[in-house]
């Protein structure tokens, strides 16, 4: 089969490296790419969001199979006309991916088909929100309902911190994603995350992961597109899990009645585990990042199978193997991030990281140079994932692989699963 993936972080790089072990694949392509891809894999110069150019060399390059890695071509509808032009993809219509592209749509969604999560209101003015606001008080959850990269929820504390998040908002900090707000009741336990395929109203889902959003150690600073996660989650007990996996198969089957194409890929669900159970706090319409770089690893059935018959509604005959080894990932990112921050810098270690047996290192924002040297390219750089017995070995290999690898402004966390060893 001829594979292309639509995307350029560590997502895409995981996707890419676990197609790449398939013995059905004959070429692989990753548009745009980074670093990572182009060493196993033909990068190409494609606009993601441009249905017709991605059709195009989809033609021309015989391609069996799209796998659309981030929300934003998803939204735009480059699903829907790839399944048009006949060709499989691997990704969810922009009816389905509303239930990411806007926060209000998806909490409707959750609430017309009780499916359980947090109380909320939609506001569309700075004054409407700033009175909903003082009509409930904090600690509160102001979100942009739109695409913020991951960074347009603030857990406020306070009421200075909520009012703050809203006047950031539609000050235009988040552009169009911030014209209307969602203000949420503030649910309190443990948060982790389901990931499931899904195909013809069905579900199958995946293990749990649990990311790290805060910059800092201690859960400190702002929040971010994700600085580390890890795999299996050790407070999910198996009854925890199955009432997630309940949950999940009922926003499948609300899929296929309320979208007029049946849901096809993967929906991603944000649970917070709560006194009262599991209850949602978003959906995403594709593969979490950084969850997919670990959760890729722990895979050892065929992937580019398993993509393939999801994107053929073939799911009933879908078997998958996951290994007991946990992974832990923590993320190398710029000095700065998620805030400005410069590119360029150099990057050396990579190979001496990947020497260490069970490492694997995911490229998010990585390029090459004029001199054909690596370079960052990103607020997010590295993924660097190892897979162990223990999450005591995870933990202990994964930073081992951190301190080989070197750029100017290197920052992340030291903390990423400790709390899975501690529990």
């Amino acid at each position: 089969m001829n594979v292309l993936v639509l995307g350029s972080g560590g997502r895409e790089h995981a996707l890419a490296w676990a197609i790449a072990k398939s013995p059905r694949l004959d070429s692989l392509f990753v548009a745009p790419g980074n670093g990572g891809t182009a060493t196993i894999a033909k990068n190409v110069p494609l606009d993601m969001n441009d249905a017709d150019a991605v059709i195009g060399f989809a033609r021309s390059e015989n391609i069996d199979l799209v796998v659309v890695g981030p929300e934003a071509p998803l939204v735009a509808g480059v699903a829907d006309a790839i399944r048009a032009a006949g060709i499989a993809v691997f990704g969810p219509g922009a009816q389905g991916a509303r239930l990411e592209g806007s926060k209000s749509f998806s909490k409707e969604f959750m609430l017309a088909h009780g499916l359980p999560t947090a109380r909320y209101k939609k506001c569309t003015s700075q004054d409407e929100a700033m009175d909903y606001l003082h009509e409930v008080g904090a600690p509160i959850v102001v979100k942009a309902d739109g695409l913020a990269a991951g960074k347009g929820v603030v857990v406020a504390g306070d009421m200075e911190e909520a009012e703050e998040a809203v006047r950031d908002c539609f000050a235009g900090d988040f552009g169009e994603a911030g014209s209307v707000v969602v203000i949420e009741e503030m649910l309190e336990g443990p948060e982790c995350s389901m990931l499931a395929f899904l195909s013809e109203g069905k579900a199958l889902a995946m293990p749990c992961a649990q990311d790290h959003k805060r910059a800092f150690d201690g859960d400190l600073g702002p929040n971010t597109g994700g600085m580390g996660v890890y795999s299996p989650v050790p407070c999910v007990t198996p009854e925890l899990e199955a009432a997630m996996q309940e949950i999940m198969q009922n926003a499948a089957a609300a899929t296929a009645k309320e979208f007029d194409d049946a849901y096809t890929g993967v929906l991603y669900g944000g649970f917070m585990l709560t006194a009262e159970g599991p209850k949602l706090l978003e959906f995403n319409a594709r593969f979490g990042d950084p969850e997919t770089q670990v959760i890729m690893p722990r895979l050892e059935s065929d992937a580019l199978e398993a993509f393939y018959m999801v994107a053929t509604g073939k799911l009933d005959a879908l078997d998958l193997r996951w290994t007991d080894q946990v992974a832990v990932c923590v993320v190398l990112a710029s000095d700065g991030y998620p805030g400005s921050y410069e590119k360029g810098k150099v990057i050396l270690g990579i190979e001496e990281a990947e020497e260490l047996d069970g490492v694997t290192v995911f490229h998010a924002g990585t390029a090459f140079n004029q001199d054909d040297e690596l370079v960052t390219n990103g607020g997010r750089v590295l993924n660097v994932v190892a897979l162990a017995d223990t999450f005591e070995d995870a933990r202990e290999l994964a930073y081992e692989a951190c301190d080989k690898i070197n750029f100017e402004g290197k920052q992340y966390r030291h903390d990423i699963a400790l709390r899975a060893l501690e529990a």
